[in-house]
């Protein structure tokens, strides 16, 4: 009995510290500290999203190319500075953009309560309150308290981001990881259902011959916009993941792909993969379930190992770490 009481004395100590550390992500984490920062960010969002519409896409886009990598704790952002290479210049960050209005709710932030929202929970609540405008699931309740990284993680890139040419297994695996699971990898690939995709990343299933799990069609209309098998990387040279309803994140990626119309090796995979196929045929029949699990692993990807108490900072500017 005394080993026992001991044991429970020595255990104590480390589940207060479990406790303390879950607790330190929470739902309204800036009630007292910033009352009003979860509605200015809405307000930006829609603001921002009426003046510049593809900035929601881009915040769907970067929570993932944030979260994915490490932790969601707004690395990203880091500019290339003291001979430290940012993210963005990574090959698999190609294309990323409308970082600059993440400073611009920064900014709003500041005004309102000065170094005390971080730039990773404005990087997770932009992307929650982006959904809104582009159709997506109702408002999704994300926890917050996420700090900022210190550091950048060029390095370490691609070895957390999968590729557009990688096998559909090779994804699962990367997502598995992190905790989410085939169906919730289904649904967050759903996210091509808005956006578009570079001619960089398409002309090897164009050319010297056509992909043959391409439609012959759509085949014809994506060299089309893709005349050339050596894109040039600084031209606006693109086709959108899904012509029909451009700007609305809903289930008609799932009827493309299964009509031959993926634009990405990945997507059209889904639908050969035993593993995937049964949720893709799901989410094509049912736009509501896609929204649900969209939203379940949008959550888990949010939660990815996130900085928290004294591990990371309040970054004054998302571009910069602060001055010691």
């Amino acid at each position: 009995m005394a080993n026992y009481s001991r044991f429970l004395l020595l255990l104590l100590p480390l589940l207060l510290h479990i406790h303390s550390v879950r607790s330190e992500l929470q739902l309204k984490y800036y009630t007292k500290s910033c009352p009003r920062a979860e509605d200015i960010i809405k307000e930006q969002v829609a603001t921002l999203y009426h003046k510049h519409g593809n900035t929601a896409v881009s915040w769907i886009r970067n929570l993932f190319h944030d979260c994915m990598v490490k932790s969601c704790d707004a690395s990203l952002y880091l500019d290339t500075s003291n001979g430290l290479e940012s993210e963005k210049e990574s090959p698999r960050n190609f294309g990323m953009r409308n970082f600059k209005y993440i400073e611009t709710i920064k900014q709003a932030l500041e005004k309102e309560c000065p170094n005390t929202v971080s730039c990773a929970d404005i990087v997770a609540l932009s992307a929650r309150d982006g959904l809104l405008w582009l159709g997506g699931p109702i408002r999704i309740e994300m926890k917050t308290g996420r700090k900022d990284s210190k550091e950048t993680y060029f390095s370490e890139v691609e070895k957390y981001l999968p590729n557009h040419n990688d096998s559909i297994s090779s994804v699962l695996s990367r997502f598995q990881s992190i905790g989410i699971d085939t169906e919730g990898t289904v649904a967050l690939l759903g996210a091509h259902s808005v956006g578009r995709v570079h001619c960089v990343n398409l002309v090897h299933r164009l050319y010297p011959t056509v992909d043959p799990t391409i439609d012959p069609d759509y085949a014809k209309y994506l060299k089309g916009r893709c005349p050339s098998p050596n894109p040039d990387p600084e031209a606006v040279l693109y086709s959108r993941f899904d012509r029909e309803t451009t700007m609305i994140l809903d289930n008609m990626y799932y009827k493309n792909i299964l009509n031959k119309k993926g634009l990405l090796i990945v997507d059209q995979e889904l639908v050969t993969d035993p593993n995937t196929s049964p949720f893709v045929v799901k989410m094509a029949a049912d736009n509501n379930y896609f929204h649900q699990q969209f939203a379940r692993a949008m959550l888990i990807l949010s939660e990815n190992n996130p900085l928290i108490g004294d591990q990371g900072e309040i970054r004054k500017v998302c571009r910069y770490v602060n001055s010691a």
